[in-house]
């Protein structure tokens, strides 16, 4: 997934080498969690789950010289365009607390899409893993509904034509609301009058979708996941 490369100091990196990023110390307060240990606590976990689901991807992009982690799961279970992730976030210099969220990757561009609120695990207090482990558990077993549901509001997606005067007027309010940066709105264009992917071509709500979670691959960790929240909510208001 094309996440975080567009802002400076920001870049991917492999799941081992979380575990270098230095911690911060704890304190009475603060109990840090390591990037490290969440990535390799949430996919156990996930795959002790999902167990009808092959892991197909897994991408972790650190920012602020390794204080942020954003990272997402990418899971199969039957040849598709859309799977189903798991997208994290984690902090150590106290900019977010670490959330969660589930729901689907398309294959062909690697967008994300999600729906729903972030659920937030749990902050950096005393009991943290305990708790961490039993939050992440019932959301990854609900998540699998959630994930159904934004399979099928893709198709609904598709079976609405939407021309350009549609297009630039969701854009807009796309902006209005921030949802999309400046740049992004550029991007959002763009993508709409000349689709990067072949898939995409066909002038409906599917493929504006879609040139919008192109956009947002830029949005920075403390924002990405609400940024795709919220796109995925409003577009559902032109479906009904």
């Amino acid at each position: 997934m094309d996440i975080l490369m567009h802002k400076d100091g920001s870049k991917y990196v492999a799941r081992g080498e979380l575990d270098l990023i230095q911690m911060p110390e704890a304190t009475d307060s603060y109990v840090p969690v390591s990037h490290y240990h969440l990535a390799d606590k949430l996919l156990t976990i996930s795959q002790d789950i999902l167990r009808d689901y092959t892991l197909i991807g897994e991408n972790y992009g650190i920012a602020r010289q390794g204080n942020q982690l954003f990272a997402v799961l990418k899971f199969q279970n039957e040849k598709s365009e859309m799977g189903l992730s798991i997208a994290f976030r984690n902090s150590y210099d106290r900019s977010m607390a670490i959330g969660m969220s589930i729901g689907a990757t398309v294959f062909i561009c690697d967008n994300l899409s999600l729906s729903g609120d972030i659920v937030v695990m749990k902050k950096h207090t005393k009991n943290v893993w305990a708790e961490l482990e039993e939050t992440a558990i019932a959301t990854i077993y609900k998540g699998q509904n959630n994930y159904r549901q934004i399979t099928a509001d893709a198709e609904t997606m598709r079976g609405l034509p939407m021309d350009n005067a549609d297009a630039f007027k969701t854009m807009g309010l796309l902006f209005g609301r921030n949802i999309v940066s400046p740049r992004q709105l550029t991007v959002l264009k763009d993508e709409w009058l000349k689709p990067s992917h072949e898939e995409f071509q066909p002038r409906n709500l599917w493929s504006f979708y879609n040139s919008a979670t192109e956009a947002l691959k830029s949005s920075p960790p403390i924002q990405v996941m609400e940024k795709h929240c919220k796109l995925h909510t409003e577009i559902l208001k032109i479906t009904q």
